[in-house]
């Protein structure tokens, strides 16, 4: 063979790239080729924060195929098309890509084999490059996937992990193939005020400065708001530019309790890979019903839009709502807390949730995103479908000085200790003189409809 296309999606690196490697291994030259897929926007992923963080990796990993004398080819339509239309042009027997597990990758997937028979091509499509294990690898004997976590994560820890590749030496790229333009963040609106730069050369000084310093003290840390002890790779691995095999490989080397904590989570980011890829309904319906009448956007539209500005009375709700908005991010422990907040005490759909966080997280993975925002809803996989998260309790033992919540909502700079966790109520002439709300829902009477619906259903 004489020339294989490599389709990159969201495995957007040179490091530990199985695609890439077996189209190197079994072609004189590979056309690397990321489509603008037309699918991809309609659905509304194209938000302004991961289109930034994208144009970043685009220009990072064309800048590491140039300096193996190679470069990248964009296009921007409809994906099966331009494949098609670059293979064609390239004279390309083969065309690679890395496996994915929803619904739409699904049809993309089919689509474009048999789009590529038609014209006498093949398509490879290769496991374990956004994943570290497999969707199915493990399975229970009864079903074609688990759908609690503890069991996945015992069988998940048993798998044996491929070895990490290395970075191809030369990419030879042949010459003819036209390619648009590289994306720049600079000219793109909304994008957040504090995004983080993309691309794999900064993910991987971000990993190698978390192994080194951040990883150890992550089992004892992970949820303390105010130390911003996450390791923040939730980015680069939605986007491919960290190989997920390699990042626990190199976490399991670290050892210790910390590293038994981080490489736990990546085993959540493959379980809720794993039941989208048995569920793809699951992206959009509940996993399992609770027959909910969630309150909606005509229903509780000034109270959806107050949980949205960061401006619901109860301040590490605010918080984490604002860093949202400023970064694109935000901590595992706050995502939970906001969806709990909207879900179980103002009782909205967690659809309306989900589709915020969707707007401006930079790692809008729709596996995590969907299925995490089920599980604080209590239609997903949480074995306890009706647990609330109390944000007064949460913020006092996540962030007893305040520190992190006076980081966020700033007003409440004056007070002091503890106080500033409490749900907002003007007292005396110098708090009501900040321009803080009162809370829109008292807790307790949040709990009892929460608890009053559930029951009825």
């Amino acid at each position: 063979m004489n020339v294989s296309v490599v389709l990159f999606t969201s495995d957007l690196r040179l490091h530990d790239h199985p695609p890439l490697r077996a189209a190197l291994d079994g072609s004189r030259q590979v056309v690397p080729l990321f489509v603008r897929d037309r699918g991809v926007d309609a659905a509304g992923f194209a938000a302004p924060n991961r289109l930034a963080f994208l144009a970043d990796c685009l220009r990072d990993l064309d800048a590491g195929l140039r300096g193996r004398g190679g470069r990248l080819v964009v296009r921007s339509g409809d994906v099966v098309d331009e494949v098609r239309e670059v293979a064609a042009e390239a004279d390309a027997d083969e065309v690679h890509m890395a496996a994915d597990v929803s619904a739409y990758a699904h049809r993309r997937e089919e689509r474009l084999r048999r789009a590529l028979e038609a014209d006498g091509r093949r398509l490879h499509v290769h496991d374990t490059v956004t994943t570290a294990v497999a969707p199915g690898a493990p399975a229970p004997a009864s079903s074609d996937h688990f759908a609690v976590f503890t069991p996945y994560f015992r069988q998940w820890s048993r798998q044996r992990l491929r070895d990490a590749l290395g970075t191809p030496r030369t990419v030879p790229v042949p010459d003819g193939v036209g390619s648009e333009g590289l994306p720049s963040r600079a000219a793109l609106p909304g994008v957040s005020q504090g995004l983080a730069a993309g691309g794999e050369t900064e993910a991987r000084k971000r990993l190698a400065a978390w192994l080194r310093g951040g990883i150890a003290a992550y089992a004892d840390h992970r949820d303390a708001l105010a130390g911003d002890a996450t390791s923040r790779l939730s980015p680069h691995l939605h986007f491919g530019t960290l190989s997920p095999v390699e990042v626990v490989h190199r976490a399991r080397r670290a050892g210790g309790p910390g590293a038994e904590a981080f490489v736990r989570q990546l085993a959540w980011r493959d379980f809720h890979r794993q039941v989208l890829a048995a569920r793809p309904a699951a992206a959009r319906a509940d996993y399992r019903t609770k027959h909910d009448r969630w309150r909606s956007e005509r229903t509780a539209g000034d109270d959806i839009e107050a949980w949205r500005e960061g401006r619901t009375g109860y301040p590490v709700v605010d918080a984490a709502m604002r860093q949202l908005r400023h970064e694109g991010w935000m901590p595992n422990r706050c995502r939970l807390l906001t969806a709990s907040f909207l879900t179980k005490t103002l009782y909205v759909d967690w659809r309306v949730g989900a589709r915020h966080f969707l707007r401006f997280l930079v790692d809008g993975d729709l596996a995590n995103n969907q299925l995490n925002w089920q599980w604080m809803a209590g239609t997903g996989t949480d074995t306890r479908p009706n647990r609330v998260l109390n944000p007064v309790t949460q913020a006092k033992r996540y962030d007893p000085e305040g520190v992190y919540v006076r980081r966020w909502v700033p007003e409440l700079g004056p007070l002091e200790g503890s106080s500033v966790h409490e749900p907002w109520k003007p007292r005396g002439p110098a708090r009501t003189a900040i321009d803080y709300p009162e809370p829109i829902v008292d807790l307790s009477d949040g709990l009892a409809r929460f608890r009053s619906a559930r029951a009825y259903t």
